[in-house]
């Protein structure tokens, strides 16, 4: 699958939010990540379905949301209506993971399931035929800037066999958190396909060379 690389919004500048999604469009950004928190499932708060509104304005890229709330099903349409592309739900936020999944899919855009760190991949195993992605978090969700779990790794190889084992699994592999120029190559190498970047693009004078390099070191890893 193709490699793609995803900022991570929670890392731009909030005050100029329009400038940092261009200037990540035009150094090659693949699809943006927009985190919704609401300092309940998690202990911070961030963003809201007018954020999403705005940048599908101001971008064509696709937009990923991870809803990182309690009762996310209520949340679901406000931003479906927003203008996003995929939406990602926590496993560990609902007790219907299937019923969340099956109304983003009747809304016409992507879905996707997340599990934390502690979360086994077993508990949504059977949401694998239905899903279009997975996002494994390879940090504690609800902040920007952590370390990344190498324990996370074997995970991700673990998730990649059990979708190339069974014949109906067409899912992508997602991983957010810590993911720079020295967890990228693991993770790809792993089986991942987009990669979600925060702290290590923003920041930086150079961001197209901060993609670039991430982009290559994954194609190389995945060969």
């Amino acid at each position: 699958m193709t490699v793609k690389i995803a900022p991570s919004i929670l890392s731009a500048d909030i005050m100029n939010l329009e400038r940092d999604v261009k200037v990540a469009e035009q150094a090659g950004a693949d699809v943006f990540h927009i985190d919704i928190m609401d300092g309940h499932f998690v202990p911070n708060m961030s963003f809201s379905p007018s954020v999403v509104e705005g940048m599908r304005r101001v971008t064509d890229k696709p937009l990923d949301v991870h809803l990182m709330i309690d009762n996310p099903d209520a949340y679901i349409k406000p931003i479906v209506d927003a203008g996003a592309d995929t939406i990602l739900v926590h496993a560990e936020s609902t007790q219907h993971i299937y019923r969340s999944i099956d109304l983003i899919k009747s809304l016409g855009v992507k879905a996707g399931v997340v599990v934390n760190p502690g979360t086994p991949l077993e508990t949504v195993k059977e949401l694998f035929p239905v899903i279009d992605q997975i996002l494994v978090m390879t940090v504690n969700p609800g902040f920007g800037g952590q370390k990344f779990i190498p324990g996370m790794t074997k995970k991700i190889q673990r998730l990649d066999q059990l979708r190339q084992t069974a014949a109906d699994d067409d899912f992508q592999i997602e991983v957010d958190g810590g993911i720079n120029n020295e967890t990228i190559a693991q993770c790809a190498h792993a089986g991942a396909d987009i990669f979600v970047a925060g702290s290590y693009l923003y920041g930086h004078d150079d961001i197209k060379d901060r993609v670039d390099n991430l982009k290559s070191l994954a194609v190389n890893a995945k060969q």
